[in-house]
């Protein structure tokens, strides 16, 4: 029979430390309406005493959430635990978190205390916090370094004192997957009263293992993992629950665990809190990157086209992405070529596949990634019309105050050089308004990046920029010093893909016509 992974998410509390601003009151709500809506089972809303905020917070929370089981950090300290239970009594279904170090480094250098004091101090807080509630658990700060004989007396101390999941925290990232294995296996060998609790873990990433010491841990006999989405938390980060959620669905056959989440929720949740923390997720982060179902070796996308199982291990629908996307670069082959075109609605009969190829990987030689209006231009623009940049600039002035930008911007449309000028919220908006009176194209900015080559005088910014013309989507990117000149380029750029797209409609009409 399989067993139920139970997962408390501590985004709210040791996620927020990592950021370096406090989340408001409604942005812990937002986030704690998608984690709930996703099924984790225990939120750990924050540390109440710690702040204000996190007081006044918390106590929204409990108003609000109803499904997930609530959670308040606490020292072991009575003002912590009453502050934890004031901040959530208002919910039926809370938990108080105690925590005390029981490392032999952080009880002589921090709490300059012995261990039997340690072990006194937790008894007496544990027994009360129950008289707010029969659900506490205690973590054992620093327990990956703490002697096992030393924790399983902890444990077995804050169990008889009323603890009803034990926490067994890898504070510092500290542990290796097979260590942490052997420490879990003998708190359930030596600790008599063990079947009492639920054994948690807590892991951080320090070294890189935080996701592989959970997974090791439950196969140990833990039942609780606790972590964070998008991995975010302090230092290196925590165990990212989006992947030991993915692991288990993924390798269900092989493994006796599953949870209660709502998977299909994963990738909103993810960039809920991307977004609100203001912490961009790396392309290459497992389950929920750009780059995690982007496939850009023609010998992959090949396998992929015939069967998505030679490549893909999960499918990406299943949590919340709509797509696998092949990028067209000069690694890929004549199949994702075909294959694009096909995603298009042209049959092989309407253009010449090798000529197109050819075409194509001299472009992606000089441009880098390649897009579908690109293949579009490739196989049914003329020679000239692909080569021809239409709009080319000419000059280029903006002026900014505290209020308002004004771009005064001259290009070179084909035969025609115009000059026009515009008002806007910005440099970026000003120049954008002003482009759009020149072409009188129709264009969305829904994507502005900027990048940085290096942190030097002399560094080069990069803008890359997405551009929504009708229903298509357009990609631009500018190089310059200076920044604002830069943001003009890539707009450019995006305005000489739409007049190409524009050819070929133009081209195929002759096409159908004839």
């Amino acid at each position: 029979m399989k067993k139920r992974i139970i997962l408390l998410d501590t985004t709210l509390r040791d996620g927020e430390q990592s950021l370096k601003f406090n989340l408001t009151t409604k942005e812990k709500i937002e986030i704690a309406l998608a984690l709930e809506k996703m099924g984790i089972d225990i939120i750990e809303v924050g540390f109440p005493i710690s702040s204000p905020i996190d007081y006044k917070t918390s106590k929204e929370l409990a108003k609000i959430i109803k499904n997930s089981k609530l959670c308040g950090l606490a020292r072991c300290k009575k003002k912590d635990i009453d502050m934890v239970y004031h901040s959530l009594k208002k919910t039926d279904n809370f938990r108080i978190h105690i925590f005390l170090a029981t490392s032999p480094i952080h009880i002589i250098t921090k709490l300059k205390t012995t261990f039997n004091k340690v072990l006194e101090k937790i008894s007496f807080m544990i027994k009360y916090a129950r008289q707010y509630t029969d659900d506490i658990e205690f973590s054992c700060e620093d327990a990956t370094r703490t002697p096992i004989n030393n924790l399983c007396n902890v444990v077995q101390t804050a169990i008889t004192a009323g603890a009803t999941t034990i926490n067994i925290p890898d504070t510092v990232g500290y542990i290796f997957p097979q260590e942490y294995y052997n420490i879990i296996l003998n708190l359930k060998n030596k600790v008599k009263n063990i079947d009492k609790c639920i054994i948690s873990v807590h892991t951080h990433n320090d070294l890189g293992m935080a996701v592989g010491n959970s997974i090791t841990a439950i196969n140990a006999g833990a039942q609780q993992i606790e972590g964070t989405i998008n991995g975010i938390g302090e230092r290196a980060g925590n165990c990212a629950l989006e992947e030991i959620i993915m692991a288990l669905y993924t390798r269900k056959k092989n493994m006796n665990f599953y949870t209660n989440i709502n998977v299909h929720n994963i990738y909103y949740t993810s960039k809920i809190v991307s977004k609100i923390c203001n912490i961009p997720i790396s392309i290459n982060k497992a389950i929920v990157g750009s780059n995690a179902f982007s496939h850009s070796s023609g010998i992959h996308q090949d396998g992929m086209i015939k069967n998505r199982n030679t490549y893909e291990i999960l499918n990406p629908k299943n949590i919340g992405l709509n797509k696998t996307e092949f990028n067209l670069t000069s690694k890929s082959g004549r199949a994702a070529v075909k294959y694009h075109m096909d995603l298009m609605g042209y049959k092989e009969n309407t253009y010449n596949i090798n000529l197109l190829y050819d075409n194509f990987i001299k472009l992606a030689d000089k441009k880098g990634q390649v897009f579908n209006y690109d293949l579009e231009s490739l196989a049914f623009n003329s020679l000239k019309d692909n080569n021809t940049e239409y709009f080319s600039l000419k000059y280029f002035n903006v002026e900014s105050n505290s209020h308002l930008s004004i771009a005064t911007i001259k290009l070179q449309c084909g035969k025609v050089i115009k000059l026009e000028s515009a008002t806007g919220l910005g440099a970026v908006n000003a120049i954008y308004k002003t482009i759009i009176r020149i072409t009188n194209y129709n264009i969305k900015l829904i994507n502005y990046i900027l990048k940085a080559k290096s942190h030097t005088e002399k560094s080069i910014g990069e803008v890359n920029i997405k551009i929504k013309y009708k229903t298509k989507i357009f990609n631009g990117i500018g190089f310059s010093k200076d920044i604002i000149k830069a943001s003009v380029i890539a707009i450019i750029n995006c305005l000489n893909s739409i007049w190409r797209s524009n050819q070929v409609q133009k081209n195929i009409l002759k096409i159908n016509q004839s």
